[in-house]
């Protein structure tokens, strides 16, 4: 969560932020495992030089889609001083941009054990976040036990540093008798500058399978 509301603050403030605090979280139903969660944050309070986020994880059973609410905290972080640090804060923006249905979005944080000897990303760690987008976006579309079947075509267009944050984008593109196809873009984000750019695209095929694990019809809503 403290990670969630770091990455929320980075993006509106576009300075280094530190956490100074966190103070009501509440725990109010426990998330098991095989579930999905999702983690949200969104700045409530801008001051001149502090930001307070809230976030909500909410687990949801990949199969019924039923959805509840675990745990909700606020973080209060502070912008240090720098020269990358613009103050006062922009203000809190009174009309958030939505974000288009239909389309998974995931943000991670590039850490110093996911990157090589340069100082940029393994490439197994991104196919591993790109393979978890795209089963998490076939799944809510399906409503099924899916299995991934295969990759079918990766492309790298350029390397994600360390300190970046990285936004995955997975939408499905097809649904077959069985079968669901999903395409998965990764950008990188320079949290100080904002700067965006495209990184990686891949393909993906799932495949729903019943208890024997044997490919089944994919009943859509």
């Amino acid at each position: 969560m403290d990670k969630v509301a770091f990455l929320a603050a980075s993006r509106h403030g576009r300075a280094p932020f530190v956490t100074a605090s966190s103070k009501k979280i509440d725990f109010a139903a426990p998330a098991f495992e095989g579930e999905m969660v999702e983690v949200t944050g969104r700045v409530v309070r801008v001051g001149t030089s502090s930001l307070e986020i809230e976030v909500e994880l909410i687990a949801e059973a990949p199969v019924s889609g039923e959805r509840r609410l675990c745990t909700r905290g606020r973080f209060t972080l502070v912008a240090r001083k720098g020269p990358d640090t613009l103050l006062p804060l922009p203000p809190l923006a009174l009309n958030p941009t939505a974000k288009p249905e239909g389309v998974l979005r995931l943000a991670e944080m590039v850490f110093p054990g996911q990157t090589n000897h340069y100082g940029t990303l393994y490439g197994g760690d991104a196919l591993r976040m790109m393979g978890k987008a795209a089963f998490i976006a076939a799944t809510r579309r399906a409503r099924a036990v899916l299995v991934m079947a295969s990759s079918e075509r990766i492309d790298f267009t350029a390397p994600i540093g360390e300190g970046d944050m990285v936004e995955l984008v997975a939408d499905v593109t097809k649904t077959g008798r069985s079968s669901i196809h999903v395409t998965v873009e990764l950008w990188s984000e320079a949290l100080l500058s904002g700067a965006r750019r495209h990184a990686a695209t891949a393909r993906f095929t799932l495949v729903a399978v019943d208890a024997e694990g044997r490919p089944t019809a994919i009943q859509l809503a």
